[in-house]
This record gives C-alpha cells, sequence and structure tokens, in this order.
C-alpha cells in the first residue's frame, strides 16, 4: 500500500499532514556547489513532480500547489484511480520515489505488515480505518459513528455512487476498465451527487423546474419543487400522451422537453416491460439529474432534516425516482447503495413514509450485511413506531442479531449476547405471527418434521385465520425476504428456536393468546401508503393479496395511488370532449386517430 493509499485511508487531507524540520528547505548553494549541481539539472530547478511529496527539497514552496494538482488530475469521480497511469510509468514514479526518499519504502512495507490483504485484493474499508483508529489514534473524516448519531437517517454521499461498492467488491480496475479520464470542456452545469451525467444525454437546458423553502421550524426544512409556466404546459402535454395509451407521444414529447420529469418516468416503465433495462435506468438517470439541478441551496441530502410533502404532485416524482433507482441498483448488485437510497427516501417524510420504505429497509440492510445498521434503527424507533409489529421487522431484527452471533472478530461475551438476544426475538416473532413458519418453509424448500406440521399453533389454521392485511403483509415479506433463511446454520437455528415456542404453547403461556388478540385488533385494513408499496415493489404474492377496491382502480406508474388529500398547486386546465358536443365528424376522426383532438 502506498504512502498516498494509506493516507487517504487515515482520513488526512491533503495539505494538512505535519511537515518535519526538513521538509521545506531553501538552501542558498556556494558558487562551487552551484557548479557541481549545474550539469546535474537546468537552470529552471528541480521540477515539482519528479518525485514522491514527502521530504521534498524545493526552491519555492508554491511548487507544493503543482504537485498537488498533478494528484488532482487523477482524480475519477471523487476518487482517486491507480490504474489511471499506465503500469510502466506508475511503477517507474514509485521507483523514483523510493529512491529518493527511503523512507518512504520503509513506511509502504510498515503497511503492508500491518494490514495484510485478502486473497482476492479486497478488504473491508470500514474494518481498516477501524484498526488505524484504534493503533495510531487518527480519525476519518465523515459521519460519526452510529452510537454517536443524533439520528439514523444520515446519509452518506460515497455510498450513493454504485461504484464504490462495485470498487469493493471487484477492484478500481474491473470498474473503470481501461477508460483515461480526459480533461473536456464542462457541458453540465454542476456536480452532482445522486448519477453522473452522460455525453449521449441531450443538452441540459433548464427545463422550468426548481424548488423553493416553504418554512423552517423545529430543526426541520420544508421544500417543494415548482413548475414554471413552461413546465406546465410540457406537463398537460404529457396527461395527454398518457391517456392515449400510445408510448411514442411521450417520445415526441421528451425531443422537445428532454428533461421532463414524469415522461421520463413513464417511459421508462414502458422499456422496462419491453426488456430493455439498460435504456430503462438510463432514463430514471436523468431524471434524477433534472431534479438534482434544480435543488435549493440549502436543501441537504444527507442532513435528514429536509422534508417534501408528497401531497404536492411536484415533489412525488422525486420519491419515484429514487425508488425506481433504488430498485436497480438492487438488482445490479449494489445493496449498500440501494440501502443508502432508501434511507435518503425514508428521511424526506419519516413520519407519514408514504412509499412505505419500513417495509424494505430491514430487507437492504442485511442484503448490504449491515447488521449493525438495523440492530440500531430498530433500538432508535421501536419505543415510538412499534417495529416489531411488522412481519419484516419481528424476523429480520432476530435474523441480524443471529448473523452477527456468527462473526469470528467479536468478542466472545458479545458474540454470546447477540445469540441469546437472536433467540429471544424470534420465539416473540413466532408466537406473534404464527402464520410465517410454514411459507417460509415452503418457499426455502425445507419439509417440516410431523411434530411443527400437526400442530394447531403452526398448521394450516395458523395462516387462514390472519387477517387480510396481515397476510399481504407477510407475503411481501416472504416473497422478498425468504432467501436470507435458507443457510443450514440459520436454519437449524430456526429449528431450536420453533420448538421452545411449542413448549411455551402447550404450556399456556398467557403470551399466546395476548398475541392473538393482538392480531386480531391492529390489522384490519392496510393504510394506502402500504398498498402504494406493494404496487411499487411488483411482487406478484402480494400484488395478489390487494384488496379489490384498489385493483379495480387505474394505476399510473409516474403516480400510483396518489394521496386522497393531494395539494395541487395549479390545475390542469378542462378539454373540451367531443361526446359532449354530440359533433359527428370528431367522433368519427377520433376513432381512427384516438389523439385527435377539436382543441386548437
Amino acid at each position: 500500500m502506498s504512502r498516498r493509499a494509506l493516507r487517504r485511508l487515515r482520513g488526512e487531507q491533503r495539505g494538512q499532514e505535519p511537515l518535519g524540520p526538513d521538509a521545506l528547505q531553501f538552501v542558498l548553494p556556494d558558487d562551487d556547489d552551484a557548479e557541481e549541481e549545474g550539469p546535474k539539472q537546468g537552470s529552471g530547478g528541480r521540477r515539482p513532480g519528479g518525485a514522491g511529496k514527502e521530504g521534498v527539497r524545493v526552491n519555492n514552496r508554491f511548487e507544493l500547489i503543482n504537485i498537488e494538482d498533478l494528484e488532482d488530475d487523477l482524480v475519477v469521480n471523487g476518487e482517486r484511480s491507480d490504474s489511471a497511469l499506465p503500469d510502466s510509468v506508475s511503477s517507474g514514479n514509485k521507483g523514483r520515489a523510493q529512491r529518493g526518499n527511503p523512507e518512504a519504502k520503509q513506511d509502504e512495507d510498515e503497511a503492508k505488515a500491518g494490514f495484510p490483504e485478502q486473497e482476492n485484493g479486497l478488504e473491508d474499508i470500514d474494518r481498516i480505518l477501524e484498526r488505524i483508529e484504534d493503533s495510531s489514534g487518527f480519525s476519518h473524516p465523515g459521519p460519526p459513528p452510529l452510537n454517536s448519531r443524533k439520528h439514523v437517517l444520515y446519509v452518506e454521499h460515497r455510498h450513493l455512487n454504485p461504484d464504490t461498492e462495485l470498487k469493493r467488491y471487484f477492484g478500481a480496475r474491473a470498474v473503470l476498465g481501461e477508460q483515461r479520464p480526459r480533461q473536456r470542456p464542462r457541458v453540465y452545469p454542476k456536480c452532482t451527487w445522486l448519477t453522473t451525467p452522460k455525453t449521449t444525454w441531450p443538452r441540459y437546458s433548464k427545463p422550468g423546474l426548481s424548488m423553493r423553502l416553504l418554512e423552517s421550524k423545529k430543526g426541520l426544512s420544508f421544500f417543494a419543487f415548482e413548475h414554471n409556466e413552461e413546465y406546465q404546459q410540457a406537463q398537460h402535454k404529457f396527461l395527454v400522451a398518457v391517456e392515449s395509451m400510445e408510448p411514442n407521444n411521450i417520445v415526441v414529447l421528451l425531443q422537445t422537453s428532454p428533461y421532463h420529469v414524469d415522461s421520463l418516468l413513464q417511459l421508462s416503465d414502458a422499456c422496462r416491460f419491453q426488456e430493455d433495462q439498460e435504456m430503462a435506468r438510463d432514463l430514471i438517470e436523468r431524471a434524477l439529474y433534472s431534479m438534482e439541478c434544480a435543488f435549493h441551496p440549502l436543501f441537504s441530502l444527507t442532513s435528514g432534516t429536509c422534508r417534501l410533502d408528497y401531497r404536492r404532485p411536484e415533489n412525488r416524482s422525486f420519491y419515484l425516482a429514487l425508488y425506481k433507482q433504488m430498485s436497480f441498483l438492487e438488482k445490479r448488485g449494489c445493496p449498500r447503495t440501494a440501502l443508502e437510497y432508501c434511507k435518503l427516501i425514508l428521511s424526506l417524510e419519516p413520519d407519514e413514509d408514504p412509499l412505505c420504505m419500513l417495509l424494505l429497509i430491514d430487507h437492504l440492510a442485511l442484503r448490504a450485511r449491515n447488521y449493525e445498521y438495523l440492530i440500531h434503527l430498530f433500538q432508535e424507533w421501536e419505543a415510538h413506531r412499534n417495529l416489531s409489529q411488522l412481519p419484516n421487522f419481528a424476523f429480520s431484527v432476530p435474523l441480524a442479531y443471529f448473523l452477527l452471533s456468527q462473526q469470528t472478530d467479536l468478542p466472545e461475551h458479545e458474540l454470546t449476547s447477540a445469540r441469546q438476544q437472536a433467540s429471544l426475538l424470534i420465539q416473540q416473532a413466532l408466537t406473534m405471527f404464527p402464520g410465517v413458519l410454514m411459507p417460509l418453509l415452503e418457499c426455502c424448500s425445507v419439509r417440516p418434521d410431523a411434530t411443527v406440521a400437526n400442530h394447531r399453533f403452526f398448521g394450516p389454521d395458523a395462516e387462514i385465520s390472519q387477517p387480510p392485511a396481515l397476510s399481504q403483509l407477510v407475503s411481501l415479506y416472504l416473497g422478498r425476504s425468504h432467501f436470507l433463511w435458507k443457510d443450514p446454520t440459520t436454519m437449524s437455528w430456526l429449528e431450536e428456536n420453533v420448538r421452545a415456542v411449542l413448549q411455551a404453547v402447550d404450556a399456556g403461556d398467557p403470551a399466546v393468546e395476548a398475541c392473538e388478540n393482538r392480531r386480531k385488533v391492529l390489522y384490519q385494513r392496510a393504510p394506502r401508503n402500504i398498498h402504494r408499496h406493494v404496487i411499487l415493489s411488483e411482487i406478484k404474492e402480494a400484488v395478489a393479496a390487494l384488496p379489490s377496491d384498489v385493483t379495480t382502480q387505474s394505476v399510473m406508474g409516474f403516480d400510483p395511488l396518489p394521496p386522497l388529500d393531494t395539494i395541487y398547486s395549479y390545475v390542469r386546465p378542462e378539454r373540451l370532449s367531443p361526446v359532449s358536443h354530440g359533433n359527428t365528424i370528431a367522433l368519427f376522426f377520433r376513432s381512427l386517430l384516438p389523439n385527435y383532438t377539436t382543441e386548437l
């Protein structure tokens, strides 16, 4: 590991490293020395980029600025790429640096001895940082640890970039390929966090979308997107195109308004249904870029204190674009990045949770193996949100404790405590939701023994007697997370606790009857945000369990199940219906051309 990489892991910023007494030396050579030095170097003095930065003897301290500028040329999307230079050049510079400064090679050897690499060349960066902090006392920049945060909705910028996660899995060379960063004239107005603009996109011009600050109170800032008159006209044309049920009309609209967000969302769904996943993802990224360029200067993605009211139609596009991008990231194999997007959506309106991200965040945390975060979220929010009453949290949290107890790098007492807590919580979950066990075993292709299958508590009656709303939550959880339970070690642990629950049931534990009464009271009907989440999830088992009053409604991809108390900032002008005027010629043309209208 090079000294530059080690400095980056320690969190030292460029220009903040301590300078030794010999770091900056301004030597005035004698005449004899000047004669000796003359043949060795030109009149320009030493080149600022010819050797390593540590221990450089310079004639002008401002030459250090040039050294930093040369390093900045190798930055790609906020991260340094060691593969940006050819191997021969990088190895030559490394050799010169070691010959010029013997301490660099010594530090590199110490770094290699202190941080052994795994066989695949990857190591968890967080564990390296923790090891550095424990050994040397250095602290890396960024958010404080989980136990010192004021909230669990803190979003980290670096985790919003899927390349960060892919580099940890496959290395920077595999992710960046042979692409060489080139100095090109900037054609985009600003640097964005949610997506990287592509050269294949239409040239960006402000589409008439903006954001304003509504109010600030109690440490929270409330924002809202706004449409100017030009954007409103494009929105009206979009609604007409949607009513025509013809995707080509949306394509025509995007030719004149290439960054109209709702058109991009709707066309992305059409591409996804036609199995064009690459184009669908590209359209979502373009929509996110359009909305991020409209952000208010005070709007922050990471603070967790900025709010967007879902009741405003202008704000819903941002929610849905984030959700669809999160789904693409999960399918792409980036659960850690998808978890960060999930936290971002939840932070925009955590109390109402319009897309019901609490039904998904546990799944992403387990897939990303971020067990500590899931446990911390449960501990922080259980008191006022009753997360244990959701089947997904009731089963995912004990699973997180159990998987945490399987890690070998924790102290023995912590492993024992995590195992005990996992067993306690899974027994409570099985007692509260007995109808989950048999479908879970069936999804995992596990045949239960006769004692469990024939017992009245876990038998067919447990699943049939569930309220419809609870059955929908169970179907959603199993359809999404059943594969997390397939590990033989996990299944053996589950079997032990199932037998413990059966013993408590046979002994007449009063908690069993209390849980049964609670199920009958709590799960009468699912709220509208859960139905909206089920529609967006597209999990067949959960969609099939939707009530008829939801399935009979027309659901639009750009605005599924809008809130009943929608706040409209402008109203679509009424269109004259040719049917109401009884115009026979207009009816004839409309039968041939569904887009025909008598409006001028």
